[in-house]
């Protein structure tokens, strides 16, 4: 089956989020104190998430990534990816992490087919890692990159370009691609800090390449791969390839592919859009799997061409919204 939305856009990725909680605090992603945290019984459990994904992957979802929060800060998560491996018919399981408690998990990541992993990493610097997480992990989220390559699993570093924050890292951040084979993130800044402080997007994908440049002048661009969200570039005899993500700008809108499930179970079209279908409810409510397929096929016929138009249609300012309770 192939699922298509009412813009005639194949969509085969879901992003599936399964907790907000976090062992970091972000200030771009929640405030210092952390966000209202859902209580257990407003969570998918476990088992509606692998009866969801089941239900899914029927309907031409292929690559799923588990992104959180935090995804190792919820219990037994291992156990729950192991299980979700096995689900037939699925093509590619990937997940985001921000690398703290991740490395003991690296093996049996390896093990269940696991080939990629996107590694939140904003800054090379101790001092600005705190200050930017409001907590001293850096040396274990190295690690955590270091262990990850050692396993042969592809890493993506995604880095939050900020202005008066970490716009110093954008070089050395690069300079990681020339003896390691992983691919550097720079993600345009997003409204999502949860106390609707956001001020405005600084560093655009079009500063964040000349800022590049300066160091690099013979960078250059490369095919993206279908579906990317990414501008793609190689500097000449790098091992790896640095990218920029117009998170803001939104300028990929157009081959948009992917769905969100948050960890409340609400379905978003799009990051920038209100849930439009809470998939918890009908679970819970013993929907038949034809009756939930259906819900989710008429959810995503109603799926808005772009970023901006969703983010028109919020009922509240996207700043007043985490990050962590969204997945991503």
């Amino acid at each position: 089956m192939v699922l298509k939305d009412n813009h005639g856009r194949t969509v085969n990725y879901l992003r599936l989020a399964v907790t907000d909680r976090c062992n970091l605090r972000c200030f771009y992603c929640m405030p210092e104190h952390g966000i209202d945290w859902l209580q257990r019984k407003e969570l998918m459990t476990y088992e509606e998430m692998l009866q969801l994904c089941e239900i899914l992957v029927p309907m031409g979802i292929e690559k799923i990534r588990i992104t959180g929060g935090e995804p190792f800060a919820r219990k037994d998560f291992m156990q729950f990816l192991i299980k979700l491996s096995g689900i037939k018919g699925l093509k590619e399981l990937t997940l985001t992490t921000n690398g703290v408690l991740t490395a003991p998990y690296i093996p049996e990541l390896k093990r269940i087919g696991i080939k990629a992993v996107n590694l939140s990493l904003d800054t090379l610097d101790q001092n600005r890692f705190f200050a930017i997480t409001r907590r001293d992990e850096l040396d274990k989220v190295l690690h955590t990159m270091h262990e990850l390559l050692k396993h042969d699993i592809h890493v993506k570093l995604n880095a939050v370009v900020m202005e008066g924050r970490n716009t110093e890292d954008i070089i050395p951040l690069a300079a990681l691609t020339k003896n390691y084979p992983i691919a550097v993130r720079y993600i345009e800044e997003m409204p999502f800090n949860g106390n609707g402080e956001y001020k405005g997007l600084a560093w655009d994908h079009i500063k964040i390449l000349d800022e590049l440049k300066t160091t690099y002048p013979d960078i250059q661009k490369i095919a993206d791969p279908q579906y990317s969200t990414s501008y793609n570039y190689q500097i000449p005899n790098h091992k790896g390839t640095v990218g920029i993500i117009a998170a803001y700008t939104r300028s990929f809108c157009g081959s948009c592919n992917r769905i969100r499930i948050t960890p409340q179970g609400d379905l978003q079209t799009c990051l920038y859009a209100d849930g439009s279908l809470n998939v918890k409810d009908l679970l819970r409510a013993q929907q038949t799997a034809e009756d939930i397929q259906q819900a989710i096929k008429q959810a995503i016929l109603n799926k808005d061409k772009d970023g901006r138009i969703a983010e028109q249609k919020r009922a509240a300012t996207s700043s007043q919204t985490s990050m962590a309770s969204i997945g991503g």
